[in-house]
């Protein structure tokens, strides 16, 4: 007895998939990274430095410890009823955040403004950003908003730690200042935001020099010794030193440049304020030209 025959289905000629399609691979159009995407990569970008760490905390523990200091002196030398109300309010002040302090603030926030963009082009690194990302002003501008919001908080941590530690010193001698009071809140909101200012005169300039040693010296020239080379004497240059970003931090301050001698010119405190922003804004605009001149 013979088996039948086994039929086998019939085969299909066509390809398993008619559909030419489904064989290749979709093309989707390129991802665009956001504004947010490149905050967050400037800021990994920012603290992947060690260094700057240990930078801003060891700088808080100086203005703190300045701080500190001043206000302990003025605790052992000062007498209760002695001296002008006005003028020991004053002092106490300046016991939370003094010219020291403000050395400090300064060195630090236009140091670090200065490194973070020259230090991309020392080491070749701004290539690599810039071929992720073509925008280079969107770059300058991402790297001004971590730089600033790194030194605003700094200056909040650093000086509201300063502040509130030297008028809890003084506070017994009846001369601690509250920030509810108009003075000392306008005298601790100018000292914070002198860091931001700084640090964005840093960032222009090292946008400029394009070499991390040039761009700190220069920063240091224009924060620190320019100042000290204009006078009051005259109108024309107590206008061009009312237009400095220290000068300003003093009038905001109420530390007058020649000690308790008044000037015959002074600031006033929406000229400082003015200058504050000034130098902020024009410190990155000049920037984004000069990159964006440069680089095409």
């Amino acid at each position: 007895m013979t088996s039948a025959p086994k039929i086998s289905p019939p085969q299909n000629s066509a390809p398993a998939s008619s559909n030419p399609q489904s064989s290749s691979p979709r093309s989707s159009p390129p991802e665009t990274s956001g504004f947010g995407d490149l905050l967050a990569a400037e800021w990994i970008k920012f603290w992947s430095l060690r260094s700057i760490p240990w930078v801003l905390g060891l700088s808080v523990l100086t203005i703190i410890g300045a701080g500190l200091k001043s206000a302990q002196y003025t605790h052992a030398h000062y007498t209760p009823g002695d001296g002008d109300p006005a003028v020991m309010a004053q002092v106490a002040l300046y016991d939370a955040f003094n010219l020291v302090c403000a050395d400090v603030l300064m060195l630090v926030g236009g140091g670090l403004g200065a490194i973070v963009i020259a230090g991309e082009y020392a080491t070749g690194l701004i290539r690599t950003t810039l071929a992720a990302v073509p925008d280079r002003r969107a770059v300058l501008a991402a790297k001004a908003c971590v730089l600033a919001a790194v030194m605003f908080g700094f200056g909040v941590v650093s000086i509201g730690v300063s502040f509130g530690a030297s008028q809890a010193i003084l506070a017994d001698l009846g001369i601690g200042q509250s920030l509810t009071d108009p003075a000392a809140l306008r005298y601790v909101s100018a000292a914070v935001l002198f860091g931001p200012v700084c640090a964005l005169v840093g960032l222009g300039l090292g946008t400029l020099i394009r070499h991390s040693a040039g761009a700190v010296v220069g920063t240091v020239v224009v924060l620190f010794f320019v100042p000290s080379l204009v006078t009051e004497r005259y109108r024309w240059t107590a206008d061009l030193l009312h237009a400095l970003p220290l000068p300003a931090w003093q009038r905001l301050a109420r530390i007058s440049l020649a000690g308790l001698r008044p000037s015959e010119y002074p600031a006033t405190v929406a000229g400082s304020w003015i200058t504050f922003a000034a130098w902020s804004l024009a410190s990155v605009a000049v920037a984004a030209f000069v990159i964006h001149r440069r680089d095409h």
